[in-house]
């Protein structure tokens, strides 16, 4: 494992050096290299959440909770790498008879992108951060990963690299498979390095906008995927208030109040008809014990923005919430709900349509009939979710597909905090809640670190084993046969 003393080039040719023999690399020694990872973590589970908890302030169960989603993680990319179909193979056999003349033998693969720069969360110390889903997807895809880590909690972050690096290397992965740098200095100069092939971020708005602008900005840009933030609206119909209005309120407080509102999926602005009659229940709920946010910067920012929504014009409190400072400068936090009518919402909605990261949300009142499709295409550009609570007999279609244009997951009668680890998932969404799409989440996320290249006319020594005819690793192939191309279309129509 690299450390903070050691030059930044060197990790970066150290990185470049293991890529190479990564490349080349089976499937299957990858994989069993990822679940060497996800044994390796989870068995130092109470050393890890010990420091977890004293650097971040998170919970005993969150953390124990995260790490065990992260060797899940690692464990679901074991079976991605396995699968093979990440590899998109495609094999066009050469046709002296082809439609416009004679086609070459081609074959095309999914090839990894070379060594990965992953910025760790601050707010996901496992699951997002050194040996999180970025990392996860990386490895899985045969390139090296440099982790800068999060000055929220270093001695966690180096621990974590020191295991899985050793884990990694015991299952045979070259040395330098895994590396990691600290310091904001030295990201940002790693991020320009030129053996640097592709960099994954989360976090601020803020902070991924100039980073992205960095690589764009480099001779040879590089691919930047960065997880800004969101405010991830929620849309509640009439008719799903009266048929759930205590259930509605107390997930609302949960979704809300979690891990103290610092997720990238806490529902910021809830739109809902303005005879909800829940005040009572939704104080009541989120009556609950003081949480410490990550750092005094984070609880810093949290005040001075959850004071300027609260002073904004029409804002009234539902539940007030708190916000204690220890002798540390911690903040302790406590979740507030406020809410505004949307005639006075609408006309000046800049005040509140800003996510702010902590225990906080905003019930938007609307009167009956209040077109939701219309207030999301207008107000909103790209969120990680958009979620929508209805009852039977309601015709929430043109909703739907507005939040399809605008998020990257839609969910029905729930709240988005809680992303499943699941293939099918997708966490990312249009600008700005993503710099360039894609997902952070679900085994799509390894495509982000992959590109494809083409052989033509290639001799079989000189193919990757995924394209051989032998087909060595056992993955998915799809072949167009000669011939094929003079029927092209026949059976349509």
């Amino acid at each position: 494992m690299t450390t903070q003393s050691h030059p930044i080039d060197t990790t970066a040719q150290t990185a470049d050096t293991a890529a190479r023999a990564l490349a080349d690399t089976a499937p299957a020694v990858r994989a069993k290299a990822l679940v060497a990872v996800a044994d390796a973590l989870p068995a130092h589970a109470d050393e890890l959440v010990a420091l977890g908890m004293e650097e971040t302030g998170l919970a005993e169960a969150r953390l124990r909770g995260e790490l065990k989603r992260t060797a899940v993680q690692l464990r679901l990319f074991a079976e991605t790498v396995v699968d093979g179909a990440y590899l998109d193979v495609r094999i066009d056999r050469a046709d002296p008879d082809f439609a416009l003349g004679p086609r070459p033998d081609v074959r095309s693969g999914n090839e990894p992108i070379g060594p990965v720069l992953n910025f760790a969360a601050g707010n996901f110390p496992f699951a997002f951060s050194v040996a999180g889903g970025d990392t996860a997807a990386a490895l899985a895809a045969g390139n090296p990963v440099i982790v800068k880590a999060h000055p929220g909690h270093p001695r966690l972050a180096a621990r974590t690299a020191a295991l899985a690096a050793a884990a990694l290397e015991g299952a045979g992965l070259p040395a330098g498979t895994l590396q990691l740098i600290e310091g904001v200095d030295e990201g940002v100069a790693m991020l320009k390095h030129p053996l640097i092939k592709a960099a994954s971020f989360t976090g601020s708005l803020r902070g991924g906008r100039f980073l992205a602008d960095i690589a764009a900005a480099r001779p040879a840009p590089i691919p930047f995927y960065g997880e800004l933030g969101s405010v991830n609206p929620v849309f509640a119909t009439p008719a799903a208030i009266a048929a759930r209005g205590p259930e509605f309120a107390a997930g609302l407080a949960a979704s809300v109040g979690g891990s103290a509102g610092q997720l990238c999926t806490k529902p910021g602005l809830v739109f809902l008809p303005d005879d909800h009659g829940l005040d009572e229940a939704i104080a009541a709920a989120a009556a609950i014990g003081e949480h410490r946010m990550l750092d005094p910067r984070i609880a810093a920012n949290y005040t001075e923005r959850r004071a300027a929504i609260l002073s904004a014009a029409g804002v009234r409190l539902i539940a007030p919430g708190t916000v204690r400072t220890d002798e540390d400068g911690q903040g302790w936090v406590t979740p507030t709900i406020a809410a505004v009518r949307l005639d006075v919402f609408r006309p000046h909605p800049d005040a509140l349509l800003d996510e702010c990261f902590g225990p906080i949300t905003i019930l938007v009142e609307s009167p009956a009939g209040t077109d939701y499709a219309e207030l999301l295409e207008t107000l909103f550009e790209g969120e990680l979710t958009v979620a929508v609570h209805r009852a039977d007999g309601d015709d929430v279609a043109p909703l739907v597909r507005a939040a399809a244009r605008r998020a990257g997951r839609v969910l029905f009668d729930g709240w988005p905090t809680g992303v499943a680890v699941t293939p099918a998932m997708r966490h990312g969404g249009p600008w700005p809640a993503t710099t360039l799409g894609g997902t952070s989440v679900g085994t799509a996320a390894i495509a982000r670190f992959v590109r494809a290249v083409a052989y033509q006319n290639a001799p079989d020594d000189a193919l990757p084993p995924a394209l051989l005819d032998a087909n060595p690793w056992n993955v998915p192939q799809r072949i167009a046969p000669a011939g094929e191309s003079t029927t092209w279309g026949d059976a349509i129509g």
